[in-house]
């Protein structure tokens, strides 16, 4: 099978991470990587044995030899980088959250429509097995109308002003960087609230530090997570519906096991998926696919649904009083 030709953009932990999971998929072809300095690209490629490094993201934009790029930078760069990579002609894999706010959001996918290429963010916990199991579970009616969804995410950091997660003018924030997971999720299950009630902490520097959000459905239905930089959270999820429920486990975004009970609480089923490499694989198998059927968008991750949830964090904001330096 010819490889898939690869290019990063971008030379931070995510994309180390990301790299890792390249380098063990067999019809992966590690081709190119930019970042912002001739050394750091070159520093990249020798550790992982890419066979071209850029100084300059344009560079690797205009390469024809890769087939696709997947942008590793600050959420505040992913409008700009992503237009950039589409406006070269390559398709794009982009970092989650994949822009500032909505409207961004937009125009990036309209251009990749506008010029033909594939592109998609890189929610990949949409495209791992046991999200898939729970979403299957939920569709099959295995607990029965689902009425309650409560997911929370909290990674502690502490303060640091140079810290992109801190920093307004890199996109910072719990919301963008960690919000997204439990929204995401909610939407898969429930689609668009009727109402959202949220508050945050917002830091001297102007980014949500913690937040919490309810999302308010028809028939009662709704929707809690707690998220935050100086939380201490178990990080798990729970779907509660009138015949049972579903709970995953620690750092449910990217959890191995899911277990389903019944409404005695009885143990049903649990599902458990150790990840093959480091759980990336799955996104990069899923962009493989699209692009040897020649899809210019993902069905486990429609752009529709990075837009709705967009829209999600676009009006937590708006309660908030947050705005970026672009905006």
């Amino acid at each position: 099978m010819e490889k898939i030709r690869w290019g990063i953009i971008g030379t931070g932990k995510i994309a180390h991470t990301f790299a890792e999971a390249l380098a063990g998929t067999e019809d992966a072809e590690l081709l190119a990587v930019a970042s912002r300095t001739q050394e750091k690209a070159q520093t990249f490629t020798d550790k992982f044995g890419f066979a071209k490094a850029y100084g300059s993201y344009k560079e690797l934009a205009e390469d024809t030899d890769v087939d696709v790029v997947y942008i590793a930078t600050p959420m505040a760069s992913h409008y700009g980088d992503a237009k950039l990579c589409i406006s070269g002609g390559r398709n794009v894999l982009c970092e989650k959250s994949l822009a500032l706010n909505t409207a961004q959001t937009e125009d990036i996918l309209a251009y990749a429509k506008e010029k033909g290429v594939f592109f998609m963010e890189a929610m990949w916990m949409k495209c791992r097995p046991v999200f898939l199991k729970v979403i299957e579970w939920i569709n099959s009616g295995k607990i029965g109308e689902p009425r309650c969804i409560k997911a929370d995410f909290s990674n502690y950091i502490p303060y640091d002003e140079n810290d992109r997660l801190y920093r307004p003018d890199c996109g910072g924030g719990a919301l963008l960087d960690l919000g997204v997971y439990p929204l995401t999720f909610a939407d898969a299950i429930f689609g668009t609230p009727d109402e959202i009630i949220t508050t945050a902490q917002i830091s001297s520097d102007g980014v949500d530090v913690n937040n919490s959000i309810i999302m308010k459905y028809s028939g009662g239905r709704y929707v809690s997570a707690d998220n935050g930089f100086q939380l201490q959270l178990s990080n798990n999820a729970l779907v509660s519906g009138t015949e049972g429920f579903i709970t995953m486990g620690k750092w449910f975004h990217c959890t191995s096991e899911a277990t389903l009970f019944n409404s005695r609480h009885e143990e049903v089923e649990k599902f458990v998926c150790e990840p093959e490499i480091n759980g990336y694989e799955y996104e990069i198998r899923e962009v493989h696919r699209c692009l040897r059927q020649g899809l210019k968008e993902s069905p486990m991750v429609p752009h529709a649904d990075t837009v709705r949830v967009m829209k999600l964090m676009d009006e937590c904001r708006r309660q908030w009083g947050m705005k970026f330096p672009e905006e």
